[in-house]
């Protein structure tokens, strides 16, 4: 069965591993699954991840990190997403549509409706059967990523971050039945086995196991 499963979070709160984790758990189970990113998978998504993450002598305006975003969000469903679900697999996707709400819209102050139009455009409408939030506090997550280089949006200010995870919580609050909020502080072992236990009831029974 086709099932579509995203990742998403502020700065260092564990969703790159934990989205592998899950990729690897359906793999032991011989079950098929594609693990993608955003924005850098295809070859014009790794493109557009060089300049929204590190092109600092570029100065891009909120709207077109919105455009952008986006732009390499449409290569990616057509070219990763739409393929595997149609051929049955489970796609686990590091980021999506909800990211762009929560940094763009809520981070960034951009009108939502024209955040909206535009993330309807760049997915064609295909959104997750099942979205996972690790929240953690900014302040604590940017801690993790101590003594490495910050991107662009790492580098933001504490008050951009902490708008963007408000952000991310209003749109689970107005969702309860696609997210699943989990405490991104707890021990690594615990978050997996909370995924695994929602993630498997979405799961054929035989395979859910």
């Amino acid at each position: 069965m086709s099932l579509f499963i995203t990742f998403e979070g502020v700065e260092g709160c564990g969703k790159s591993t934990q989205a592998r984790w899950l990729y690897r758990r359906l793999n032991r189970l011989a079950i098929p699954a594609r693990l993608v990113h955003e924005p850098g998978v295809t070859a014009l998504g790794k493109r557009v991840a060089r300049l929204l993450k590190w092109a600092d002598e570029v100065n891009i305006s909120p709207l077109a990190e919105l455009l952008l975003f986006n732009v390499a969000r449409a290569q990616l469903v057509e070219e990763e997403i739409r393929p595997a679900l149609a051929k049955g697999e489970v796609v686990v996707c590091d980021r999506y549509a909800d990211s762009t709400t929560a940094y763009q819209g809520y981070g960034r102050g951009l009108d939502m409706g024209t955040v909206k139009t535009v993330n309807k455009a760049g997915t064609g409408g295909l959104m997750p059967r099942l979205t996972i939030l690790l929240d953690i506090a900014p302040e604590a997550g940017l801690a993790r990523k101590h003594g490495e280089r910050r991107d662009r949006f790492e580098a933001e200010a504490a008050a951009f971050h902490r708008r963007v995870r408000e952000g991310y919580l209003k749109l689970a609050r107005a969702e309860p039945k696609r997210w699943l909020v989990i405490d991104a502080t707890q021990d690594k072992d615990k978050i997996a086995g909370q995924i695994w236990d929602r993630v498997s009831k979405l799961l054929p029974r035989e395979k859910g196991v």
